[in-house]
């Protein structure tokens, strides 16, 4: 088997392995759920709320299990929303509102991402009580506030709250207890941090111990978002909940998988998150040694998910105040944020299964952007820089080419002595390479070598939030998306073109004819692809005529 019939089986490969995976989402089968189990303790939300409460159970039937002990919820109705009791939150990086009843964030806007670049002034809304997206929070438990499905209704200051020119801002939310009991929840905001620290404030007042625990969680629908449904062929961005278990520090939660069974997990540290293409909200407790509850589970038959946690029992005694906390990230994949706030966060962002290769690719290409202070100009040194450190292995790769190229007229002379012989005209090819000292499948190298680093490439344009509507010149506006007028493809189909023909033609005319078409078929399905990943291909395909050039100009003069 010679290159040309191994690069000709890569493309198809490659092509083949783009369509299974378009196939695998449109018709592809949900998993099985495992058999249901009893649980012994638990916290169950009743029919006509999506709040948890504490409460022992020992026999509850129909509901799985899918971990150790943890919460369970059941169904709720979705309520009517009235918004004449919302608050505005605006820093520089987030406008949120939140609810005084109960205290939830009912929707999120980021000013610094534009939903489009056709309207740059309109933020993308990543959280939206009209999708059923919200984060809860509350304290439940015999004496909490969010006990039986009720919701406290705070009291604010104001209306409208705003960092300015501040660096920090806080906005307290006061509620009084039937008993007397004060209950402040305050949400903590800093100057260019996505981050919300928020504290429960419990005040005991009454001559009884207060009793309660607290618990956050995440509602949102199993609707994909705008912008998350990849490209054509089925490279899609993952949509769903994520968290970590005892073995992993970064395990995803399907929707789908939720539609049958509930996820359960006790540990002291953790997180909860919702992710989507580019953005995510998560709930993150603090580190200590105390142990929270995480669960994951549909509401009913709606197609509604809850993911969140709760607390351990808290007390407070007469005369006491104690305080709970927690945080809520909401924003970008910022892989250097996320690995601050907790283990495993970081790891939203996506890579898949070359993340090992992925995760330095983007490194390089971060240090190489603080350089050039272009996204575009910091690919094609990524691409130089792969070039110069796979150079030695190229090179043999090239020089297996231009020797095959050689023996050209020698294999054609083969092939007219033994016509349809094929046995014999492949014995005769096999003697030719060991007499002149030659590797047929030398010139794979350069091929073999590529393809890891592109798909590595794809999935870091795909999932790094940094090259979202990043520019590069003149008419690419955006590198994560495909070119709008197609150059960048077509430039690519023509160097390819070119370095076929400085490459030995095929002995065998069905491989010739493929061979032929190859760059007419890459041609057609970069189309699509992200208009940076063909950036990277067009340059490495120039680079690669170059060094071709440079290797044969060098064995010509031996």
């Amino acid at each position: 088997m010679d290159f040309q019939r191994v690069f000709i089986l890569l493309g198809l490969a490659v092509t083949s392995y783009l369509l299974v995976l378009e196939w695998n989402n449109d018709y592809g089968q949900r998993k099985d759920s495992p058999d249901p189990k009893k649980p012994e303790k638990q916290i169950v939300v009743n029919e006509s709320n999506d709040t948890p409460e504490l409460q022992t159970q020992t026999d509850i039937d129909g509901i799985p299990e899918v971990s150790i002990s943890g919460p369970v919820v059941k169904t709720a109705p979705m309520p009517e929303e009235d918004i004449s009791h919302r608050i505005n939150v605006k820093t520089d990086v987030l406008d949120l509102d939140i609810d005084l009843l109960g205290g939830d964030i009912k929707r999120i806007a980021l000013p610094k991402f534009p939903e489009t670049l056709e309207d740059p002034e309109k933020a993308f809304v990543l959280m939206d009580y009209r999708n059923s997206y919200v984060a809860q929070s509350g304290l439940i438990g015999e004496n909490g506030t969010d006990k039986d499905g009720t919701r406290p209704r705070f009291y604010a200051d104001k209306k409208e709250y705003s960092l300015g020119f501040s660096d920090g801002l806080q906005v307290e939310l006061v509620y009084d207890q039937e008993d007397g009991t004060e209950i402040r929840k305050i949400f903590g905001f800093r100057r260019g941090d996505y981050l919300v620290d928020i504290v429960y404030e419990i005040r005991n007042r009454t001559d009884e111990l207060w009793s309660g625990a607290f618990y956050a969680q995440l509602k949102r629908d199993g609707q994909k978002p705008v912008g998350s449904d990849g490209n054509f062929m089925g490279m899609q961005p993952y949509v769903g909940g994520a968290t970590r278990t005892e073995d992993d520090i970064f395990k995803k939660i399907d929707f789908e998988d939720l539609d049958n069974q509930t996820y359960r997990l006790t540990r002291t540290e953790g997180y909860m998150a919702m992710v989507q293409h580019y953005f995510l909200t998560a709930w993150a407790p603090p580190s200590s040694d105390t142990r929270q509850n995480y669960y994951a589970r549909r509401l009913g038959s709606k197609d509604i998910y809850l993911l969140g946690y709760t607390s351990e029992p808290v007390s407070v005694e007469r005369g006491e105040v104690k305080k709970i906390s927690t945080s809520f990230y909401a924003g970008p994949k910022d892989q250097y944020r996320l690995q601050e706030i907790a283990t495993g966060l970081d790891l939203t962002v996506d890579y898949g299964f070359l993340w090992w290769l992925s995760q330095p690719l983007f490194y390089m290409l971060t240090y190489i952007h603080g350089l050039v202070g272009n996204w575009g100009l910091a690919i094609i040194g990524l691409t130089l820089l792969v070039k110069i450190l796979l150079w030695p292995l190229s090179a043999s790769g090239y020089r297996s080419m231009a020797k095959m190229r050689k023996l050209s007229p020698e294999m054609n002379r083969l092939k007219e002595r033994h016509g349809d012989d094929r046995q014999a005209f492949s014995q005769a090819m096999m003697e030719l390479y060991k007499k002149e000292g030659t590797n047929p499948l030398g010139g794979c190298f350069p091929i073999l070598l590529q393809m890891p680093v592109f798909l590595a490439l794809y999935w870091t344009l795909m999932e790094s939030v940094e090259l979202r509507q990043a520019p590069f010149i003149l008419w690419i506006k955006d590198l994560s998306v495909m070119d709008p007028y197609f150059v960048l493809p077509i430039l690519m189909g023509i160097t390819m073109y070119l370095t076929q023909r400085m490459q030995p033609e095929p002995p065998d005319p069905v491989q010739a004819a493929v061979f032929k078409y190859m760059p007419i078929m890459f041609t057609f399905l970069f189309l699509w692809f992200p208009s940076g990943l063909v950036l990277y291909w067009l340059i490495n395909n120039i680079l690669s005529i170059l060094q071709q050039w440079y290797v044969t100009r060098q064995l010509e003069k031996t």
